[in-house]
């Protein structure tokens, strides 16, 4: 374990009989740098100081931030073995539950075949996690279904990015670079709730004269600090995109000369916004002509602009054109490859970044190599030490694994890591797909609202229990130390994977004893990939305050800017993209008049499991509620906390009305963080993206009524 040592002008933050760790936060992909404080005498998590030295955060953390630690030793931690029997769990051994686990896994594939078996995973886990993921339900089970819940959070940015720029990395610049930035433009990202701990570079760029233009059908904070809050209808990304491009187009706010030499397609880009005049686009998108033309006017007049984005944006049936299309509006200024310039994704999970590029995506491998290509498999094969003629081909994505359960094609299932229960949408039918299912096992350190339909649920430790590197929304790899040792009898997952893979008849080709092991053989796996972490070592990750990928080799410093010679593409040319809008999948009609739309709250992170267990987080937000403006409200005589029943085409919940001028009239919003009956997931639609397969959480048809 690293014990902290005090760098000059930092204040000395060590307390009498403590120990302090630098590590990083396990939440947001900001992954804030902190300090644990640990009781020397009882080995126990007793606090939590800032790390003021960390380049990207500079002592900054969020209420989430602040009392991570509290999850370590809580008292709801699983710390043995569970096994169902007669309906209810019974502590185990961890010998009986890995003989319950192999005499199923090996019976099920014997009756059903290798891919009888799917893994889950998720990217609140470390690269080195992540990666064994992939290659344990490629090796040890020898199966095609693997797929992450990235599906649900980032796909469509990885989509997007690589139609446009030909390489999928959240940022094309470094934070600290923000404060330098003339413009800021801001879609369907809350960031003040949702990745608070950016705001202080807004700040510091708006001390010096920066504007800021925000797209989001809520009033939310960060739109309350916006010069412009584009008010749009959800669900109308890309006609606003377009529009905004049609004004820079017309208004000579293109920079010719990068346009020419770095991108493909600008007379079809040209000829696809012609349509989308200020008039056309605030009738498709509810954001008056005014609006539109004072947006484009300051984000086509600033030298050096930045444009964001993230959730209400991607998760839609249409997210990867969505991201293309905002993308593109930054190429057409020529700012992606520039100083204090480019294009960002809000990575929503710890390690959203990293988790999606080492091989646990069903259509990856490692480095972000693909699976459909023979060379990137027989690469990755050798690395393993398999035939390349074992290797599973691709499977399908999150959400439609649970297809694959419907028709019987999967028969038993590991979730590593993840929540679908909650955090899928339809929930109803994930629901039943659990109980399909012959067999099921879940990895965590709750007893989450998944791990209630397993058969058998696995102690995992916390984030800080274990090593490794996560990379975070800037694409900087950084290091992630062990604080304690695990509680009670619980194991880190990488050791989980070890032990099931021994029972499998594949230990051999998981044959570690610690992780800096699983990291040299994730560094091999990654190399010459278009995501290279070759170069790196813990030693440099920790003397450089991290490394931004790619980094092909150990004299290689890294590439913080991306893209300022040449992008990912076969040509070196970024692609433009000519997209025409199209509308969501679903929308309001007479039976279902209204949208609903979701999203995230500062206190609370993704479906919950851990913030909803802390006890501050939950006094500050304790349930769920439905927020409606007040014309909306009236309609349905409701007041400021009467309940109100909400239904989809797919599902009904109950919850409080929050009356609020700051959304639109013909929305309403409600939080998702939280289980079963206060799921809004229950009412969300599953239409998938066609590239990202990611579903279309942020827009559906809602019917309301007082309860």
């Amino acid at each position: 374990m690293t014990q902290f040592v005090v760098k000059p002008g930092v204040k000395n933050l060590q307390h009498d009989g403590e120990k302090l760790i630098t590590t990083h936060c396990c939440y947001c992909g900001m992954q804030c740098g902190m300090h644990i404080r640990v009781n020397e005498k009882t080995g126990k998590v007793v606090g939590v100081e800032p790390r003021y030295d960390w380049p990207v955060t500079l002592g900054k953390l969020c209420p989430k931030g602040v009392t991570a630690y509290q999850t370590v030793d809580h008292p709801e931690r699983i710390t043995k073995p569970l096994i169902k029997k007669n309906g209810k769990f019974v502590e185990s051994s961890w010998t009986e539950a890995l003989d319950l686990i192999e005499k199923n896994f090996k019976e099920l594939q014997a009756k059903h075949g290798k891919d009888a078996l799917s893994v889950f995973g998720g990217v609140s886990m470390t690269n080195e996690k992540c990666y064994l993921v992939g290659k344990y339900a490629r090796v040890a089970l020898g199966t095609r279904y693997v797929d992450y819940n990235g599906r649900f959070c980032m796909s469509s940015a990885a989509g997007g990015f690589m139609k446009t720029l030909g390489i999928d990395r959240g940022s094309t610049l470094p934070w600290p670079e923000l404060e330098h930035t003339d413009c800021f433009f801001m879609a369907g990202s809350n960031t003040a709730e949702c990745h608070p701990t950016t705001i202080q570079w807004l700040w510091k760029a708006r001390d010096k004269g920066a504007k800021m233009i925000v797209a989001d059908p809520r009033e939310t904070p960060t739109a309350r600090i916006a010069d412009v809050h584009l008010d749009l209808k959800a669900g109308t990304d890309s006609a606003l995109a377009n529009g905004l491009m049609h004004l820079i187009v017309k208004e000579g706010y293109v920079d010719e000369e990068y346009v020419n030499e770095r991108c493909n397609n600008y007379e079809e880009l040209k000829t696809s916004v012609e349509k989308f005049t200020p008039e056309y686009t605030s009738k498709i998108t509810g954001v008056s002509v005014g609006k539109l033309v004072k947006a484009a006017h300051i984000f086509g007049r600033s030298p050096r602009s930045v444009v964001m984005f993230a959730r209400g944006v991607e998760q839609q049936s249409k997210g990867v054109d969505n991201v293309c299309l905002y993308t593109s509006m930054a190429l057409l200024r020529g700012q992606i490859g520039k100083f204090a310039s480019g294009v960002a994704t809000f990575t929503g999970q710890g390690n959203g970044q990293g988790g999606r590029e080492h091989g646990q995506k069903a259509d990856a491998l490692p480095g972000y190599r693909k699976i459909d290509n023979p060379d990137h498999v027989n690469y990755v094969s050798g690395v393993w030490g398999i035939d390349p003629a074992e290797m599973p081909k691709a499977g399908v994505s999150a959400y439609e694994m649970f297809d694959e359960i419907q028709k019987g094609n999967i028969r038993a299932m590991h979730v590593i890591c993840s929540n679908p229960a909650v955090s899928a949408p339809n929930n109803h039918y994930i629901w039943d797909g659990f109980k399909k299912l012959d067999f099921m096992v879940v990895s965590d350190f709750f007893l989450s609202e998944t791990a209630e339909f397993a058969d058998v649920v696995l102690p995992a430790t916390t984030w800080a229990e274990d090593e490794g590197t996560t990379t975070n929304l800037e694409g900087r790899v950084i290091r992630i130390r062990k604080v304690k040792d695990p509680i009670g009898d619980s194991k880190t997952d990488w050791e989980i994977m070890k032990l099931i893979a021994e029972r499998m008849g594949k230990g051999s080709y998981f044959n570690y004893d610690n992780v800096p092991q699983i990291f040299e053989e994730f560094r091999i796996a990654s190399k010459g990939g278009k995501a290279d972490y070759s170069g790196m070592t813990y030693e440099r990750i920790e003397n450089e305050d991290g490394l931004f990928w790619p980094c092909p080799s150990e004299d290689h410093p890294g590439t913080p800017t991306m893209f300022q010679e040449t992008f990912g593409t076969p040509d070196g040319k970024a692609n433009l993209a000519a997209v025409d809008w199209q509308e969501p999948n679903e929308n309001p009609s007479d039976a279902y008049p209204h949208i609903l739309t979701t999203g995230r709250v500062v206190f609370h992170y993704l479906s919950g499991t851990q913030t909803r267990r802390t006890d501050f987080l939950m006094e500050q937000c304790p349930e769920p509620y439905a927020e409606m403006h007040p014309h909306l409200a009236s309609k349905y005589a409701l007041q400021d906390g009467d309940t109100v029943f909400l239904e989809t085409k797919r599902g009904s919940m109950s919850v409080k009305a929050r009356i609020t001028k700051a959304i639109r009239e013909d929305h309403v919003f409600i939080p998702y963080h939280w289980g079963k009956e206060l799921s809004v997931n229950k009412l969300t639609n599953p239409a998938l993206d066609p590239t990202s397969r990611m579903p279309e959480f942020k827009v559906c048809a809602v019917k309301l009524k007082k309860a």
